[in-house]
């Protein structure tokens, strides 16, 4: 299976490999550069706000699975992005970041449903192993497999099987299944598949005629396996992975 190398794991690493789109909301700009380019080597998209105005504005106009917010920025309080986002955006998990150590920051931040609470400094790892832990609660309900219909996604091996049957698929294809299933009987457009696959920026083109040629791909191969095409083209508005229970 020679595309299995685009998802290659060394063991010591111990990495799981999931299209994680983050927003980082950091007033420090050498932290977030740094954050940034440690998460995006990681295979995260990440996106980046340095105030409370901006961080509302990017989440008035796009979706992320998790949200790394400061608890102090030059124009308020990261509390009240928090309390605004967990309104407008239920299923997005919340890490937040402080040099604070005041435990009435950290109780109230919780108290208004972020996830975990990671004190400055800290290491990159423990960042990226704290939001592994937040997608997998929040999105495949604490497991590191998810089985739908006759495909089976193992995210700590990379390995896609339909029928018992290991695809090859390339690293995109591979990000675009996941995204698929994990938003099951969703109706996703090609603009926002294309944003959580390849940022925010993507908004600006004119055309998301690769976004089909991706899932054209990713079709063939499933039928190849003998696997069912679950990935219907709703006309007009985009694709859903649909799945009767």
């Amino acid at each position: 299976m020679s595309g299995r190398k685009n998802f290659k794991i060394s063991s010591k690493t111990d990495r799981i490999f999931v299209i994680m789109k983050i927003l980082l909301v950091e007033d420090n700009a050498e932290l977030a550069q740094n954050m940034h380019s440690y998460l995006s080597k990681e295979g995260y998209v990440c996106e980046e706000a340095s105030t409370v105005e901006q961080a509302t504005s990017k989440l008035v106009g796009f979706k992320y699975d998790v949200m790394v917010l400061d608890l102090m920025l030059p124009d308020g309080s990261g509390l009240d992005v928090l309390r605004w986002a967990k309104q407008e955006h239920k299923d997005m998990g919340i890490l937040i970041l402080s040099a604070k150590n005041s435990l009435q920051d950290k109780i109230e931040g919780l108290e208004l449903g972020a996830d975990d609470y990671l004190p400055k400094p800290f290491h990159f790892s423990e960042l990226n192993a704290r939001l592994r832990a937040i997608f997998r609660r929040r999105q495949l309900q604490g497991s590191s497999t998810i089985t739908c219909e006759d495909i089976n996604i193992d995210t700590e091996t990379h390995v896609v099987k339909v029928n018992d049957e290991m695809l090859d698929l390339t690293r995109k294809e591979y990000e675009m299944l996941l995204y698929f299933v994990v938003n099951k009987n969703r109706v996703l457009t090609k603009q926002s598949i294309a944003e959580h696959l390849w940022g925010d920026y993507i908004d600006a083109l004119d055309s998301f005629d690769f976004v089909y040629q991706h899932i054209k791909n990713l079709r063939k191969k499933i039928a190849q396996a003998g696997g069912k095409d679950s990935i219907q083209t709703m006309y007009g508005s985009g694709y859903k992975f649909e799945v009767y229970q």
